[in-house]
């Protein structure tokens, strides 16, 4: 596995790929690596011949109040896992190479980044749209492989790569979850082991909430409101949102329609952790017609 640090040269290498009819996979991460990240990589890998991981904390989608500089930064650790997971590069910028002196461009992510996270967090879409373009045309990849989990951004990324006719395609992975339901998160470490078992409140939430679409339940409103009882009945817990989405647009539903695709979307703060989850489903024609 090779480092590479300037971009410049990383687009370099992953042009004379191309040239060489290399196909490119790529997994974007912001490092302290855990299961579900190199989950992505095991993707990519039957994807592509080639496996670029980039890792870069990006300053940009952080908001003021935010943990960027207590967020986890054990690279040593991180191009360990890289090496052992198969990527073939490591791209790991300092700042100052992706945003140098006098940057001020930036993509408009629009309106999916208006609601739920983007509405929570002012500018942090615009920060994640604009890094991501940039690590597109860094790594000159012909596929991107983004987890379900952050599924807001996912939507908002293929609509970006779509509507500028980047040519890239998006795979989106499934969630990677703990033994109890957890989904894998770098903010995970954060729980206290209280705290933890706390958490396991998401993962309840979005099995009642299958448990009820399955059965033909179509009052979504009804069943998330179901959901965030549940979240809510452990000890310092607060929902930011918790709601039924149209998988494509990610505007709030009320009521399902058959054939239509949807997903229930949470994000909560046990404690001082902030947790997202969410879990998609299609619904069906209801048994009792």
């Amino acid at each position: 596995m090779q480092i590479i640090t300037d971009p410049v040269e990383m687009q370099a290498i992953s042009e004379n790929l191309r040239l060489q009819h290399q196909l490119i996979g790529v997994v974007m991460t912001m490092g302290a690596l855990h299961d579900g990240h190199l989950s992505l990589v095991r993707l990519a890998r039957k994807k592509a011949g080639i496996v670029i991981m980039t890792l870069f904390v990006n300053p940009t989608q952080f908001g003021p109040e935010e943990d960027f500089d207590r967020y986890p930064r054990p690279f040593d650790q991180d191009a360990a896992l890289a090496r052992s997971a198969g990527v073939d590069y490591l791209f790991a910028p300092e700042p100052g190479s992706m945003y140098p002196e006098g940057f001020s461009s930036s993509i408009d992510p629009g309106p999916i980044a208006e609601r739920f996270e983007g509405r929570l967090r002012p500018g942090h879409f615009r920060g994640v749209a604009t890094v991501v373009v940039k690590l597109l045309n860094i790594t000159r990849a012909h596929i991107a492989v983004f987890g379900e989990k952050d599924a807001q951004q996912l939507a908002m990324i293929r609509r970006i790569v779509a509507d500028l006719n980047i040519g890239t395609k998006i795979e989106g992975a499934p969630i990677s979850r703990e033994p109890d339901g957890l989904a894998t998160s770098s903010r995970n470490i954060y729980l206290s082991s209280e705290e933890r078992q706390h958490a396991t409140a998401l993962y309840r939430a979005i099995c009642h909430a299958g448990t009820e679409t399955a059965r033909g339940r179509r009052d979504l409103a009804t069943i998330a409101a179901e959901a965030e009882s549940i979240v809510l009945s452990v000890p310092e817990a607060k929902t930011d949102y918790l709601s039924f989405v149209d998988e494509e647009r990610f505007e709030p539903v009320a009521e399902s329609v058959p054939g239509k695709a949807y997903r229930l979307i949470i994000a909560v703060r046990i404690g001082a952790t902030r947790l997202i989850d969410n879990w998609k489903f299609e619904c069906e024609e209801s048994r009792d017609e």
